[in-house]
């Protein structure tokens, strides 16, 4: 199997077609080639490769931010003595010095296939800017660990941000550079556009099932995306960062994982079998006691669930991680009714919304959890139109 990044490396015909324009990259510690060199460093050996700048994006190039809303500066490559501009600092959105900076940029983010992830939202505002400057992009394509399942609520009108670019559900189902098709078709971009498609990408085949398990290293794109069970696992427990429970981070499995010094993990099993046992396959919850070491809940031993999405255990198509943690939130809320289960901050700066609800793209999940005559059936109703229209919709801009 080949990425985006290695066709360009191995291909002197694509290259060729860069030459003599100023190259900008957007990358982070996951943006590797096969050998593990990173990307940067492999397009800049290439004496036919003029690599004037880099962008990185949310915990930086370097990946040394730990919790989310840490803001990262811009700075010199000590090496290759370009900028490296920050897309998660004093902007989100690239500045017109930065734009003036290249020609064309390449995209090569790993992405984990949810709508929250951040890195998709920096491909929107680099494509918006590209746009409006006459810049080209091309997006070196890498899996989608999560695969093609669609799970979710669509983002609603008025709840765009940072963590919500557009109006897709939670597990979008597609690639970075599919998803760049449609933010183009989606916002009419008038846009240079182009993808380095992967050779040997096989979404639905196991035992990965869009990642290339025993082929490629598995590197963080980000500082609490440790492995694929967490890829698999988090377009459900995202959602913790907008509740008091902790997702594990300070732990050495974040973002796998649910619990607090005040619950019992085991009632809380027993309460989602008993609700809702349909929304619990494809893999298997196991209760256990974890301390984290920073984060929410530090230096206190939580009782929590695990979510096991390795081994036999794990159903590819029926795995439901965006379900799974809503039952989850409903079980808590029915064993403890007066559970102080939402977090209230300006989550991504969104000010005045509760950050469950930035997270879900509206107050709808959040008002299902509260309201305790509504069933899992209600649930349903209102989330599979929308994963409906969402596999019609993306259809057009599959590439693999």
């Amino acid at each position: 199997m080949k990425f985006g990044i290695d066709r360009l490396l191995e291909d002197a015909s694509l290259r060729a077609q860069l030459a003599g324009k100023r190259v900008a990259l957007v990358a982070h510690p996951a943006s590797v080639a096969a050998d593990l060199t990173h990307s940067l460093d492999a397009l800049a050996a290439f004496s036919d490769m003029r690599i004037t700048a880099a962008f990185g994006p949310q915990h930086g190039m370097r990946g040394d931010k730990q919790d989310n809303m840490m803001e990262t500066a811009d700075y010199n490559d000590p090496l290759l003595g370009i900028p490296v501009f920050s897309l998660y600092g004093e902007v989100r959105r690239p500045s017109g010095q930065m734009m003036s900076t290249f020609d064309v940029v390449l995209i090569d983010l790993q992405d984990v296939g949810c709508r929250i992830y951040t890195f998709i939202t920096t491909l929107l505002y680099m494509l918006e800017a590209c746009a409006k400057e006459g810049k080209e992009v091309w997006v070196l394509d890498r899996p989608n660990p999560a695969g093609r399942p669609i799970e979710g609520l669509a983002l609603r009108a008025g709840w765009e941000s940072f963590v919500g670019a557009g109006p897709m559900p939670m597990r979008h189902g597609l690639t970075l550079g599919e998803l760049g098709h449609w933010f183009i078709k989606h916002f009419k971009l008038d846009v240079s556009y182009r993808v380095i498609a992967m050779e040997g990408y096989r979404p639905d085949e196991g035992p990965g099932f869009g990642w290339p398990l025993g082929e490629r290293t598995w590197i963080n794109p980000s500082p609490n995306a440790p492995n694929l069970w967490m890829a698999r696992a988090y377009a459900g427990t995202v959602m913790l960062e907008g509740a008091t429970l902790s997702e594990g981070r300070g732990t050495t499995r974040p973002l796998e994982l649910f619990g607090a010094p005040d619950i019992d993990a085991r009632a809380v099993i027993a309460e989602m079998e008993r609700l809702a046992p349909h929304w619990l396959r494809g893999c298997k919850l196991r209760d256990c006691w974890f301390e984290p070491t920073f984060h929410k809940h530090m230096r206190q031993l939580c009782n929590g669930v695990q979510i096991h999405t390795e081994g036999p255990y794990y159903d590819h198509a029926a795995f439901k991680p965006w379900r799974l943690q809503a039952l989850g939130f409903k079980a808590i809320r029915r064993l403890y009714p007066d559970y102080e289960l939402w977090r209230d901050f300006p989550y991504e700066y969104a000010f005045g919304k509760l950050p469950i609800d930035v997270i879900n793209g509206s107050p709808l999940l959040r008002e299902w959890v509260d309201d305790a005559n509504a069933a899992p059936g209600d649930f349903d109703a209102l989330t599979t139109p929308d994963e409906q229209a969402w596999e019609t919709e993306r259809r057009p801009h599959l590439l693999y």
